[in-house]
């Protein structure tokens, strides 16, 4: 039997609550390749019921990758609190040694001039600045191997264009960007590679028939782009293939037109 190219890896997944999501679809993709998996979600933040959130959705998830023949666990928690990240690397250290982090938990709402305020701004940050970044930090720090970490951030294309009605979100995902050309060069010395992924426009449950006719012609394939789009491209970038590429923000948008 050929082995996975991830087997025997442990990968932690932030954001993977909702089963159509990014981190949904990449969870799968990386359990595919053979990784054991901690997927870390806060059912609060996609305002579902507690019981839909901890019963249903990330129950079922945890189930069908573990149909996949890898460890899985859950880990549910709040972000946004400024020490959560030692609870997710704590929890990740108790499965085994963690060499794949995917940081894609994110915090968005639409503002523009008039709405931004301080609170708004302060919620965007906790999440999108403070959370990826200490997780990142603690990830390279209990790194324990020579080579073969992995580090992928979600971004959203800040750089390719504004945002005018989402000033916190772009203001904060965009130091997604930063912190990706910031730290190729220190996490390369401790084995690890950075990269971060743009998925454009991708329908993981938030577009509405209005704007999925809105954006389809936009898109030269002939389709809105999907969370297994985003995710193949993650899993690729865990992989060894990718043990060359660090320091890079990929746009993987289906050619969209801006």
């Amino acid at each position: 039997m050929t082995q996975r190219k991830l087997q025997g890896r442990l990968a932690i997944v932030t954001g993977a609550s909702r089963r159509i999501g990014i981190g949904a679809a990449t969870c799968r993709a990386l359990a595919a390749e053979g990784a054991d998996i901690l997927m870390v979600y806060w059912s609060a933040y996609d305002q579902l019921s507690a019981a839909e959130a901890r019963t249903l959705e990330p129950l079922a998830l945890q189930q069908e990758l573990q149909a996949l023949g890898v460890r899985c666990e859950r880990l549910e928690v709040d972000l946004s609190q400024s020490t959560a990240y030692l609870e997710v690397m704590s929890a990740a250290v108790a499965l085994g040694s963690p060499s794949i982090l995917v940081n894609n938990a994110c915090y968005s709402a639409n503002d523009g001039l008039d709405a931004l305020d301080a609170d708004l701004l302060d919620r965007h940050y906790a999440i999108n600045v403070r959370a990826t970044t200490m997780l990142t930090t603690e990830f390279a720090r209990r790194f324990r191997g020579e080579s073969g970490g992995r580090v992928i951030s979600l971004t959203s294309g800040q750089s390719l264009g504004a945002m005018q009605d989402e000033i916190a979100y772009a203001l904060t995902k965009g130091t997604v960007e930063t912190l990706t050309t910031t730290l190729a060069p220190v996490l390369a010395a401790r084995g690890i590679t950075i990269n971060a992924v743009n998925p454009g426009p991708t329908d993981t449950g938030w577009m509405d028939a209005n704007l999925e006719r809105e954006l389809l012609p936009r898109f030269p394939f002939g389709r809105i782009g999907k969370p297994e789009d985003a995710a193949r491209l993650i899993a690729f970038l865990a992989s060894d293939e990718a043990q060359w590429i660090t320091g890079q923000v990929i746009h993987s948008e289906g050619a969209f037109q801006r």
